[in-house]
């Protein structure tokens, strides 16, 4: 079994301008530049028979690139059992079109149906024991970040391994937009 999932990947320049909001919550995580991405759609575990079959789906998808950006900050979980901070996603009809058939390819490969409603966004830490207080004042103080307009013209299948320093993630397959 080999975990995976399908991603946009957060250019380094704007990855580089999400690096000076990566501190000041102690318990936090943070993720490194090269792991930061917007999830299209989540697998979990794969069979390998079942991977080639999602490739060969995913591989159909095409499409037309589009520009993105990011836009505020955001949490998941509550109180004691905060999880995650993010930063969001502007709304974005061509990304929500790709995340659809992402869904589409993955119910052709024999993948169940996801339940959860789609929220672009970027994981910029995962949380353990954080004090929601100073949860909140990052928030607070990073809820206007904007970043500058990043071109997608691809997307790409990647696996997932926990390393020691959390999930190490690897391109499998690129697939392209343009």
């Amino acid at each position: 079994m080999i975990r995976l999932f399908v991603a946009v990947a957060i250019p380094n320049e704007i990855a580089a301008g999400l690096a000076p909001r990566q501190k000041g919550i102690l318990g936090a995580r943070w993720r490194p530049a090269d792991s930061l991405h917007i999830t299209l759609r989540f697998f979990g575990g794969v069979a390998e028979d079942a991977a080639d079959d999602l490739d060969s789906e995913l591989a159909t998808i095409g499409g037309a690139a589009f520009d993105l950006n990011l836009e505020g900050v955001g949490v998941f979980g509550e109180g004691a059992d905060l999880d995650a901070v993010w930063a969001g996603v502007a709304r974005s009809e061509p990304l929500a079109r790709v995340a659809r058939r992402c869904e589409r390819a993955a119910r052709r490969a024999g993948r169940p149906r996801e339940t959860r409603v789609y929220r672009p966004h970027v994981t910029l830490a995962y949380l353990r024991g954080a004090d929601p207080v100073a949860v909140g004042a990052w928030v607070q103080s990073h809820n206007l970040l904007k970043s500058p307009p990043f071109h997608v013209a691809r997307f790409g299948l990647y696996s997932s391994r926990l390393g020691d320093g959390g999930s190490i993630y690897t391109l499998e397959r690129a697939y392209s937009l343009a």
